[in-house]
């Protein structure tokens, strides 16, 4: 499809979605008409009788409902506010040479330049319309007349578009690589400035911002009962234009890139591999370096410069990028930007609000943490935090501290005390093949049977099930348990409990994700009420619970009797370092013990790093 065909396509739906608003405005207009004609008729003596009489004052009063309803609809279609992206403004003055190589793409593409810049926390690229009256006033600069517009300068036009591009593009891409991903994305403001295009953009957002306005929750029954009829209109009329609304994007898509094959055209591959990898690293260093700060009530504030450094590691292991030092002489694309360190907080600001929920500003339970105090002040605090809340749920099993020769004679939280509690060779794993009458092991607490100690690790700590939450574990998830020892099984049950309690009552240490922000920003046109828009993940289960907390419990040993310390991975997330070597072997012995009560590879791991369990650990 040639760009001419694809601007034909896209026109001919949009004409058809301005087809159907033509006739469910000439619906709404019909009664009005005839009422119209039966009046003119009673006032030229012609349409006379009692038959047209009842006629007149039948479709009469209907015709004015339908009008008021009509127009109360339109009304709410017009001033509803679609839909805006949360994104990071950047204006002219923080980056001129970004504006100037956005334009210039516009001048060779012979396309409207977009009317501002914006970044989103985000590996994707789009245009997005703002032109809506609660979006603000277009920019002061847009006349109309920017330079680079191309021939259709000297044409009026609708306010052109936002072009919102992916913050971690701009730090791990080249400006050449930049400018090729960008070109057709800018070349859609081209289709985008046709008449009909824009009325019916306008229509069908207008139409998908009244269903929202129609959804939300009400306590009037009046508005609710008007809202509802409301929200049946919208969405029948969604429903009608949603094939040509499709359509039209398609053939818009289809345009832009045709018409941006001229520019760039080889380097464009090139750069479509960089988004792939950059995709790829920075998923990787949300999942497993920003989440867990979030957690923590710390975001980090470099985290478009920690992508360069989670992707520089990836492509060093597995050799995706080739030719990557002679790369990486090139301008980083971030150059463009006049101060790129503040762009980069406030996108990493609202990555945490995005994909986790965290206020709008700083506070004491909200800061934010610089990469160079990343392993003390996240790893290290996250660690102890986990490990303290291990042996406070092993307290309150009444778990007795680790016995022998060996152990800690003052009672203080040791290694040795959850490996003598997990460790139990004696007892099958929970997935109902415990044979009837079979002792649980020392390691138990108390004579029960593992048939009751799996009852129990389902059950929850006091018999009756803890309540969900949204966004925690659940502690009742039989086939997660399943595969694990009974001790395993209970413990991780009640972490998942004690967690769940946590979140519901945050505290300092844990600040709720859900929790609304202190001060709503004033630029920010979304629903802070939804946060997260997009949460990473979804809930730890209670294995992974268990697992988490022992593998802290361990980092804490070695980092209080081995000399080890706490470091930062930038693809794995938070480390263990010993002598300044990342330990890596260390999961898989803490999965044995978990799910086969086998404590033995763990401790000749422990010995021959020197870490003595025994000892006293400091918790957070």
């Amino acid at each position: 499809m040639g760009v001419e065909a694809g601007a034909q396509a896209a026109r001919a739906r949009a004409l058809a979605v301005l087809r159907i608003r033509s006739r469910a405005l000439a619906v709404a207009l019909l009664p009005a008409a005839v009422a119209v004609v039966l009046l003119a008729g009673a006032a030229g003596d012609r349409l006379e009788g009692p038959v047209w009489d009842t006629a007149r004052w039948v479709l009469t009063p209907f015709a004015v409902l339908v009008l008021l309803a009509a127009a109360g609809i339109a009304l709410v279609v017009a001033r509803a506010r679609p839909a805006m992206s949360p994104t990071v403004p950047v204006t002219e003055d923080a980056a001129p040479d970004l504006y100037r190589m956005v334009r210039d793409l516009a001048d060779r593409l012979d396309v409207p330049a977009p009317s501002a810049i914006a970044l989103t926390p985000d590996c994707d690229s789009w245009l997005e319309d703002r032109t809506h009256p609660a979006h603000g006033p277009p920019p002061a600069e847009e006349h109309h007349d920017i330079a680079g517009a191309g021939r259709q300068a000297h044409r009026r036009h609708p306010v052109a578009p936002v072009l919102v591009i992916g913050s971690p593009f701009l730090w791990w891409m080249r400006v050449g690589e930049l400018r090729a991903v960008l070109a057709p994305v800018i070349a859609g403001t081209g289709p985008s400035a046709h008449p009909d295009i824009a009325a019916a953009r306008r229509f069908v957002r207008g139409l998908d911002a009244a269903v929202a306005v129609a959804s939300e929750p009400r306590r009037e029954p009046v508005s609710r009962a008007v809202l509802a009829g409301v929200g049946w209109v919208a969405r029948l009329l969604l429903r009608s234009c949603r094939v040509h609304a499709a359509e039209m994007e398609r053939g818009v898509a289809a345009a832009a890139a045709e018409r941006a094959q001229a520019v760039d055209y080889g380097l464009r591959i090139v750069a479509q591999e960089q988004v792939g990898l950059a995709y790829a690293g920075w998923d990787r260093l949300l999942t497993r370096v920003a989440l867990p700060a979030w957690r923590m009530g710390r975001w980090p504030s470099r985290l478009d410069a920690g992508v360069v450094a989670a992707l520089t590691e990836l492509s060093r292991r597995d050799r995706l990028a080739e030719g990557f030092a002679s790369r990486l002489g090139e301008r980083p694309a971030c150059d463009l930007l006049e101060e790129p360190g503040t762009v980069d907080e406030a996108a990493s600001l609202l990555a945490a609000r995005l994909f986790h929920g965290g206020p709008a500003g700083s506070g004491p339970d909200w800061s934010p943490v610089d990469w160079s105090e990343y392993p003390d002040e996240v790893v290290d605090r996250k660690w102890r935090l986990d490990a303290a809340r291990l042996h406070r749920v092993l307290d309150t099993m009444g778990v007795r501290p680790a016995s022998g020769p060996a152990a800690a004679a003052t009672g203080a939280p040791t290694l040795s005390r959850v490996l003598d509690h997990l460790a139990d060779p004696g007892t099958a794993r929970t997935a109902g093949t415990t044979p009837a009458g079979s002792p649980a092991g020392p390691a138990a607490s108390g004579p029960d049977t593992a048939a009751s100690e799996r009852e129990t690790a389902v059950a929850g700590p006091d018999t009756a099930a803890p309540a969900r939450t949204p966004g925690a574990p659940d502690p009742l998830d039989d086939e997660d348990l399943s595969g694990t020892t009974a001790p395993s099984a209970t413990l991780a049950a009640r972490l998942s409990a004690e967690l769940a309690r946590e979140e519901a009552a945050p505290s300092p240490e844990t600040p709720s994700p859900a929790s609304p922000p202190p001060a709503s920003d004033a630029a920010a046109l979304w629903d802070d009420r939804a946060l997260p828009l997009f949460p990473l993940q979804p809930p730890r289960t209670a294995r992974e619970l268990l697992a988490d907390h022992l593998t802290a419990m361990v980092c804490c040993a070695a980092m209080d009797t081995a000399g080890a310390t706490p470091g930062l991975d930038w693809l794995d997330g938070p480390t263990l370092l010993i002598d300044g070597e990342r330990t890596a072997d260390l999961a898989p012995k803490v999965l044995t013990l978990i799910e086969d009560g086998d404590a033995t590879p763990l401790r000749v791991w422990l010995s021959q790093l020197g870490i003595r369990p025994e000892k006293p650990v400091r918790l957070g």
